[in-house]
């Protein structure tokens, strides 16, 4: 080789070093840190191409040697990376090589939208609206629009929707969201009733998540689910009203101000379960799986009464006169 060399015009050879050492300082300037002390947003916009990107970035300082990514599309083509509009959440130390690789992968920042267990469907059209970066499709329809648009016209929406954590990027229709929600909704309750326990007093999954969702509104303790489903499983099966509070509050729509009284239990409408017979028309709330399963496969048991001890439980009892004790005891004491 260093024969080989010795017989090269030296003018050749200082080409060779010069452009290797060139091309090593390129490198180098890809592997630059990007000029920002704080993270930030970049957002690829709608049709940009990698050199508007890189001008943009440019401008803003964020790039130190914007021409050694400029001379990537002559020098490594295959690395110039393929642009998906979006958010791109740039770091401080983060350097040329890992923003080509961010953007290259297309790792567009996210953001989450929670939606609880127990939660109306009001409620949760209320979070949707206020969610940042999601686009507001919905927020001018009513739900019976809301629903037809989900391509399910004529039903209630009420706890249709699974309560879970939603992720999602800027951009993203909050009637994406719904959908998502609507559909693992059906997938977890054709799950559940698949696996019911046998004579249950319940005739279809629609009954059943019904039922959940008033297991989830009366549930202050996730361990006395079984218990309470058990209850109102009973009560069903005797023809007993389940007389349960949350259905009250629900049936009072707007004008519950958060006390219920005597009178409010006598008022005559389709919810309100100390004066209907059996379960309401519609859900009452958004059941998670642990009360959908509950609903299905209730706690066997005796009790055809409960009252809430205040801290979040509740008293079983299986006859009327030790549950007006338990309620003397834990209502009107207090």
């Amino acid at each position: 080789m260093k024969r080989a060399l010795k017989f090269l015009p030296p003018l050749v050879i200082l080409v060779a070093l010069v452009v290797g050492g060139g091309y090593r300082y390129w490198e180098t300037r890809l592997d630059t840190p990007l000029s920002i002390e704080a993270p930030l947003i970049y957002e690829v916009p709608e049709g940009a191409g990698y050199h508007r990107v890189i001008a943009e970035l440019d401008e803003r300082g964020i790039l130190e040697d914007a021409w050694a990514f400029r001379l990537l599309t002559r020098l490594d083509p295959d690395a110039v990376p393929s642009l998906r509009p979006g958010e791109y959440r740039l770091e401080p130390g983060m350097d040329g090589q890992a923003l080509l690789e961010r953007l290259r992968r297309h790792e567009l920042v996210s953001y989450d939208l929670t939606i609880p267990e127990g939660w109306t469907f009001e409620q949760m059209r209320a979070a949707l609206n206020a969610a940042e970066k999601l686009e507001h499709e919905t927020q001018a329809l009513s739900d019976a629009e809301v629903m037809a648009r989900l391509g399910r016209e004529g039903e209630h929406p009420e706890g249709r929707f699974f309560p879970d954590t939603y992720r999602y990027r800027k951009g993203v229709s909050d009637l994406d969201i719904l959908r998502q929600a609507m559909v693992r909704m059906d997938e977890v309750l054709e799950a559940t009733w698949a696996e019911r326990a046998e004579d249950l007093p319940l005739e279809t999954p629609y009954e059943a998540l019904i039922l959940a969702s008033l297991v989830e509104r009366e549930t202050g303790a996730p361990e006395e689910r079984g218990r309470i489903a058990g209850v109102f499983v009973r009560r069903l099966e005797r023809g007993m009203r389940l007389q349960t509070d949350p259905t009250v509050i629900y049936g009072m729509g707007e004008h519950y101000d958060g006390n219920i009284t005597r009178a409010d239990l006598r008022e005559a409408t389709p919810y309100n379960t100390y004066v209907i017979e059996g379960l309401p028309p519609t859900p009452i709330a958004l059941p998670g799986r642990a009360s959908l399963e509950a609903a299905v496969n209730p706690a066997e048991g005796e009790a055809l009464y409960f009252v809430s001890r205040g801290d979040g439980t509740h008293h079983f009892s299986r006859t009327l006169r030790e549950h007006n004790n338990a309620v003397n005891r834990y209502i009107r004491n207090r």
